[in-house]
């Protein structure tokens, strides 16, 4: 006699059941209910072999219930019948399963996974058919619609994608047949099957990645991506599916281990569009690319940056591309720009985009000049210049050799400026010093200011740096990463770079510091994961270990949120700063438009940063007094040029230890700490205050 196991996931409808209950028997089985269903509508006269309720909601235990919270309904069902020993009676004698809805076939297809002998169907009519096949002399093969044992599951691969519902596949897929070993290896082989369309293996895919990610199998989800990639002709497809693990990685907040097979699989994919003159096509793939490669994950809101690591490695498969070669290929300029006029005021335009902050001693300094005519142009207030900026397609496309209208734009956008101005000073290597290279300049010089944030993102592999005249750095190790990692700064059309300081107003924050202060340190700017204030608690726990008298000042407004990296350091930064704070060894005076005010009240002035162009704050601080003590920036740590060449060398610090120290040292008396502050205000106010940086900005506009 055959053993029938009907699994429900809800009630099912009485007068079908009976139905089918009779005609199950009339055909010689004996027949088993389990699952969820009210029991109160089960006709316990219609010859059950067994009837067996699960409870899989407020009934419960409480443990229970904590173990299957996050689980969806059929996990929670099969979860239910595996610990209950009446279904699994019923499951060890069953010859046939027969899946009554949707919620029931998880269960089903998890017995077929570890039991071969009985047969799986979804459905009563299926069920039907497969029971009146084993009477046949041969019978006993799989029905249509069965998500099946192991061993069929990568042969039948490709029937099962197209004939299963998608809700049945995603069951199949779910996290708890996916957390143990022997599912994700099944599911694993049969992606990567032979012979199966790249759609199908692709829909396939996505549904494993995803119950693997749920079941958190990270690196199991990646290696079965590049199985199945492997397998794929279609590189949309490949690009897409490599594409789905390493979205999902930045999305939780970390670098992802393909980015760089990611990025190389949409950059082939561009190159082939670009060949097929598809330029669209190949902006949107240049596009992705880049987005991945200079994710703000992967290089601003975390403690290290592949491209900091290795420039020239990381940025290879842009060099090698065949599209985005195209996009930096230099067009030149048909006239060299003009020398400064003789005979009348220069004139100057100076333009950014919503971010002015470094400009304010430039513009009062050249607007005072009689031999500078100067106009500010933001042109975030410009609507027309405001939407070119934000098409990067269509700047893509342009520069790919499509898009015609969009330099069109570009031009009766820009022309009037340019053909006003001898000199365009572009603060910031973003969208608008991109823009500015899209149209010819004529005769007028272009000069493009990169500070430290532009030299990680897309924008300096847009532009052409054929058009730009001079290039400023604010350091020389922000100029050595961007000319290793920018194929528009080399070759002999690339432009004249110089490292000019930021201007900054420091004679303002000379002060006469209380002698108390003298163990107070201080942090300005908390506001980004690079500055690592994580690393300042570690200085600060170290000193007070010898001495309770050290406390840290955090001047500057709550860490910026912006990405799940960023949201889980600030979490990890809240957790170590709340009994700090609650001890008075953390003074947290937020943000302020006083600096120098806040700066009387720190004796010793930090740099904590894993990466800084110049760090103004720290500037500020040793121009007030405070004693410098400056991490080796490790983004930059080991190269020619870095915090140590920026700064005097016995500021730099290599790690907390060394850091302890030298506040120890510089801070055992009055006398010693006041020394070390004179030398450290004479330092900057000589070598960063604005009357000695406003001559190289002299020199830069004027000596040609």
């Amino acid at each position: 006699m055959t053993d029938v196991l009907m699994i429900a996931g809800s009630t099912p409808r009485q007068a079908v059941v009976a139905a089918a209950v009779d005609k199950f028997r009339q055909l010689g089985a004996r027949v088993h209910l389990v699952g969820s269903f009210k029991a109160a509508d089960i006709d316990a006269d219609l010859g059950w072999a067994t009837v067996r309720k699960v409870p899989t909601g407020g009934a419960a235990s409480k443990h229970v219930q904590r173990k299957t919270e996050a689980m969806r309904f059929p996990e929670r069902l099969w979860f239910h019948l595996e610990q209950d020993r009446e279904a699994r009676a019923a499951v060890r004698s069953a010859d046939l399963v027969v899946a009554l809805d949707n919620r029931a076939v998880y269960s089903a297809w998890r017995i077929a996974q570890f039991r071969r002998q009985p047969e799986v169907c979804f459905g009563i009519a299926a069920g039907l058919r497969a029971l009146e096949k084993r009477r046949e002399p041969g019978g006993g093969h799989l029905p249509e619609h069965v998500p099946g044992p192991l061993t069929v599951v990568t042969d039948g691969l490709r029937r099962r994608v197209r004939t299963l519902p998608a809700d049945l596949l995603r069951n199949a897929t779910g996290p708890l047949t996916l957390r143990s070993r022997v599912g994700a290896r099944a599911w694993r082989a049969a992606v990567s099957a032979p012979g199966v369309p790249d759609t199908l293996r692709m829909t396939a895919t996505e549904q494993v990645i995803e119950g693997m990610w749920l079941a958190g199998r990270r690196s199991g989800a990646l290696t079965t991506a590049r199985a199945a990639a492997g397998k794929l002709a279609d590189p949309a497809i490949r690009a897409a599916l490599l594409d789905n693990v390493a979205a999902r990685t930045i999305r939780n907040g970390h670098t992802p281990a393909n980015l760089i097979e990611v990025v190389t699989a949409y950059l082939d994919l561009a190159d082939a569009q670009h060949a097929a003159g598809d330029r669209g096509a190949a902006a949107d793939a240049l596009l992705h690319a880049m987005k991945l490669a200079f994710h703000r994950v992967v290089h601003i809101d975390q403690v290290s940056s592949p491209l900091a690591a290795d420039p020239a490695g990381f940025i290879a498969p842009f060099r090698k591309s065949t599209a985005a070669s195209a996009v930096v290929r230099p067009k030149g300029r048909r006239t060299p720009a003009a020398a400064p006029p003789k005979e009348r005021p220069l004139r100057l335009l100076v333009a950014t985009t919503s971010n002015a902050n470094f400009l304010h001693l430039i513009r009062s300094h050249y607007e005072a000049n009689p031999d500078v005519e100067l106009r500010f142009l933001d042109m975030a207030e410009h609507p027309g210049m405001k939407r070119l900026n934000g098409a990067v397609k269509r700047h893509l496309e342009y520069r790919l050799g499509g898009e015609p209208l969009f330099e069109h734009a570009a031009e009766q956008q820009l022309r009037p400026h340019l053909d006003w101005a001898d000199t365009v000073f572009v603060d910031w290597c973003v969208a608008p010093a991109a823009l500015f290279t899209v149209v010819d300049p004529g005769d007028t010089r272009i000069i493009v200011r990169l500070h430290s944030y532009e030299a990680f993102t897309r924008w300096p592999h847009m532009m052409d740096f054929s058009r730009v005249d001079d290039v400023v750095f604010v350091a020389d190790h922000i100029r050595d990463l961007a000319v290793a990692s920018v194929p528009g700064l080399g070759g002999e059309q690339a432009p004249r770079t110089h490292v000019i300081d930021n201007g900054m107003d420091l004679a303002n924050f000379r002060r006469t510091k209380d002698p108390s202060t003298r163990f107070n340190l201080g942090l300005v700017g908390i506001g980004q994961v690079a500055k690592d204030p994580l690393w300042a608690l570690e200085v600060l726990k170290g000193l007070r270990e010898r001495d309770e008298r050290y406390r840290l000042f955090l001047i500057g407004g709550d860490m910026g949120r912006p990405t799940n990296a960023a949201k889980a350091y600030a979490r990890k930064m809240e957790k170590a700063l709340k009994p700090l704070v609650e001890e008075g060894a953390v003074v947290r005076t937020g943000a302020t438009d006083d600096v120098p005010g806040a700066l009387e009240d720190v004796g010793v002035i930090l740099s904590t940063s894993v990466r800084e162009g110049c760090h103004v704050g720290l500037m500020e601080g040793a121009a007030s007094g405070a004693v410098p003590v400056v991490r080796d920036w490790p983004f930059f740590a080991g190269g020619e040029h870095g915090a140590g060449t920026l700064y005097p060398s016995e500021w730099i610090v290599g790690t907390p230890e060394a850091a302890v120290e030298r506040v120890l040292s510089l801070t055992a008396s009055d006398e010693s700490w006041r020394n070390a502050g004179k030398m450290a205000t004479e330092h900057a106010l000589t070598t960063w205050d604005w009357p000695v940086v406003r001559l190289d900005f002299d020199r830069l506009l004027f000596d040609r």
